[in-house]
């Protein structure tokens, strides 16, 4: 007899009505946040207002409405700096109005025709407040900006996941590597492959010492598969480690393997340490081929490998992947992520340290009683 679903019961519809309330919500208080920052920005321009007004304005909200969240003034020069940044906030919508002939397109890009549509379907209302914060302070190039909007609208990034991949570059890194997909894939999979790969992949997550193995890398990366993904990007699901192939007689086993739920294609990835061989290419071409084989339906796109080696030569990957037939990338990976210009130029090398720590002047270890 077939179970019935209870009266209380709240299924997969009730919990996306939930996040679609939550995210009307988020999208009217940017959209409100937008407006106030417009009218603040007019009035300091039209009415000469100073920098003082709008302290007293928080305050005078304060004491009027106490109840009232979000207008500090530290929120307010928010608004207006956020105003100032996207005075057409119509561009981050749908590309049917982005192609609008001449006047008709300015006229829907005015923040006029703006002002009264909270609805238009733009990654701006999407994206929560508290990132646009982050954005505004750390991203200061405006298509970068861009980009990360809907970079967090696409994989729904947090806060803090927002500002890793900032300091990442994660911008400059997205469909960089060396790969054979506009050659081995029909459009538009190979874009989109390219896309949700990127080049050099940041592991500062992992504590190995430099000394590290192939084996300890792999097992430290599954140990934090959650910081793995999150890296890998959106889409990418666990299969499996060391997963076994058979092919006749002999055995094979594939570093890690994962399913891509977006690009419906198994994703192979093999993890070398040291400089990428030539001879790397051949064995992942091998692996695709048996998983296109045996694990591959007919509705799947085919197999992908992904070598990730700590160094690459660019021009060797290149001709490494002349004449193979699967697609396959070639990528680099990093256990710590590089210092800004700014502090290496102040921070003292290792070498330093160490020649400080042995010199016969040197501070002597404080006495332990």
């Amino acid at each position: 007899m077939p179970r019935t679903r209870g009266a209380g019961h709240h299924g997969p519809t009730g919990v996306a009505a939930g996040v679609q309330a939550v995210l009307a919500v988020n999208a009217e208080l940017v959209h409100l946040y937008w407006q106030v920052g417009c009218l603040l920005a007019q009035r300091r321009q039209q009415a000469g207002w100073g920098a003082a007004v709008i302290p007293r304005l928080a305050q005078d909200l304060a004491n009027a409405l106490p109840e009232l969240k979000g207008f500090s003034t530290r929120n307010l020069d928010r608004m207006v700096a956020f105003a100032r940044a996207y005075p057409r906030p119509l561009e981050f919508a749908p590309q049917a109005v982005a192609k609008l002939p001449g006047a008709a397109r300015e006229a829907a890009l005015s923040p006029q025709a703006v002002a009264n549509l909270g609805g238009d379907g733009s990654v701006l209302w999407q994206v929560p407040w508290g990132h646009h914060a982050v954005l505004l302070q750390a991203v200061k190039d405006a298509p970068t900006r861009h980009w990360y909007m809907a970079q967090t609208v696409a994989q729904g990034w947090s806060r803090s996941v927002l500002q890793a991949q900032i300091q990442g570059g994660a911008h400059l890194r997205q469909g960089a590597l060396v790969n054979n997909f506009a050659d081995r894939l029909p459009a538009p999979q190979s874009d989109l492959v390219q896309q949700a790969l990127k080049d050099p992949y940041i592991f500062d997550f992992l504590t190995l010492e430099a000394s590290f193995r192939e084996r300890e890398l792999e097992t430290s990366l599954v140990a934090h598969l959650e910081k793995f993904l999150l890296e890998l990007g959106q889409g990418f699901a666990f299969v499996g480690r060391q997963y076994p192939l058979t092919v006749g007689e002999n055995d094979f086993y594939i570093d890690l393997l994962f399913y891509h739920l977006k690009l419906r294609a198994f994703v192979m990835i093999e993890l070398k340490r040291g400089d990428f061989k030539p001879e790397f290419a051949g064995k992942l071409n091998f692996y695709c081929n048996v998983v296109d084989d045996t694990l591959r339906h007919d509705s799947d796109a085919p197999t992908i490998g992904l070598m990730l080696c700590q160094n690459k030569d660019s021009v060797l990957a290149e001709y490494a992947l002349r004449g193979i037939d699967k697609p396959i990338g070639i990528a680099s990976y990093e256990l710590t992520r590089a210092l800004p210009a700014s502090l290496q130029s102040v921070l003292p090398s290792i070498e330093t340290i160490e020649a400080e720590l042995s010199s016969p002047n040197a501070a002597p270890s404080p006495d332990p009683t």
